[in-house]
């Protein structure tokens, strides 16, 4: 094992987070929440747009879904992490983005329609993409599968969990933004700043209840969350700089693929696998870094914007 990583790590596969069952059912409704404000924001308008774009989406689908989980999976072997941080590690590479995305890159002065397009597009294919992306990369993990046959993770289950989580609260939010779009408006201000405040909570509440462990282990995954997060972040920079996105495109396609909703692999971490130690340390401490090291992306975009850096001019749509 790398020696960066072999702090506190001895034990950290067999440990498991205490979640309560009503704690569990708080952050289902928190994670549809978070959902239902991406779909508020979400017009079939947005789908129309995306098939206008093909080639644009069509990158991004394959940044999100292929590349970053494979990248991943090389990136858990070159630092040689436990099974239950590869696994995690796996896990929030295949989760979709949030609206966190979204406004993220409105802040960057990206594209904006482009991002809400794929932020949609990217929750629909979650819900079938997800759970195969997870049985395939964490079976060929040489310390994570055998953890997963240990825990006996069937895809169909986890699929159901997903439709159920994103697919239920993604059809409201979309049809409640087709026939009342004044309220999709008016909600999508209040539910989205509000779910993550709650998710936030959450995570909170529940390092609390776990103090001891928290301190004990995260050691062993703030290095990796470090270094997976500033990957997925690059990729989805590379990918659209060796497309010859334009910039405003670039900075939207950057966060589409480096911004993961680390709140719902926290769910399912709870949901199917026992609070497995490193899985839980992972996606908690990444929903948190991510937003940090996404925030500092944007600002510095902005602040380049604002010392009269000029873009690269956009293509006549």
């Amino acid at each position: 094992m790398n020696p960066l990583l072999t702090v506190l790590a001895t034990d950290v596969d067999g440990i498991r987070i205490a979640f309560e069952e009503g704690s569990l059912t708080t952050l289902k409704i928190v994670i549809g929440a978070i959902l239902f404000g991406v779909a508020l924001d979400t017009r079939l308008e947005d789908f129309a747009a995306a098939v206008r774009r093909p080639v644009v989406i069509t990158i991004g689908v394959v940044a999100q879904f292929l590349l970053l989980p494979a990248l991943t999976f090389a990136l858990t072997l070159l630092l040689d992490v436990r099974g239950s941080v590869a696994l995690g590690m796996i896990l929030v590479a295949c989760c979709p983005p949030g609206n966190v995305s979204n406004i993220l890159t409105h802040r960057a002065g990206g594209d904006v329609a482009l991002s809400v397009s794929m932020t949609a597009i990217s929750n629909v294919l979650a819900i079938f993409l997800m759970p195969l992306n997870m049985a395939f990369w964490g079976s060929l993990h040489p310390t994570g599968d055998a953890l997963l046959r240990d825990i006996d993770l069937s895809a169909v289950d986890m699929l159901a969990e997903i439709a159920f989580v994103i697919g239920v609260p993604f059809v409201l939010g979309i049809t409640i933004a087709r026939l009342w779009p004044r309220v999709a408006a008016v909600g999508h201000r209040v539910v989205g700043p509000l779910s993550f405040l709650a998710l936030g909570a959450v995570i909170a509440i529940g390092v609390a209840n776990n103090w001891s462990i928290f301190v004990d282990h995260i050691g062993v995954v703030l290095l990796a969350v470090l270094l997976h997060d500033a990957l997925a972040l690059l990729l989805g920079y590379a990918i659209a700089r060796g497309t010859r996105l334009p910039e405003a495109s670039t900075k939207a396609m950057t966060f589409e693929v480096g911004i993961r909703n680390a709140g719902l692999g926290l769910l399912l971490v709870f949901t199917y696998f026992d609070g497995l130690g490193g899985m839980a340390l992972v996606a908690a401490w990444w929903g948190i870094w991510d937003i940090v090291a996404g925030l500092a992306v944007a600002q510095w975009w902005r602040q380049r914007a604002g010392r009269g850096v000029r873009a690269e001019p956009e293509p006549v749509a």
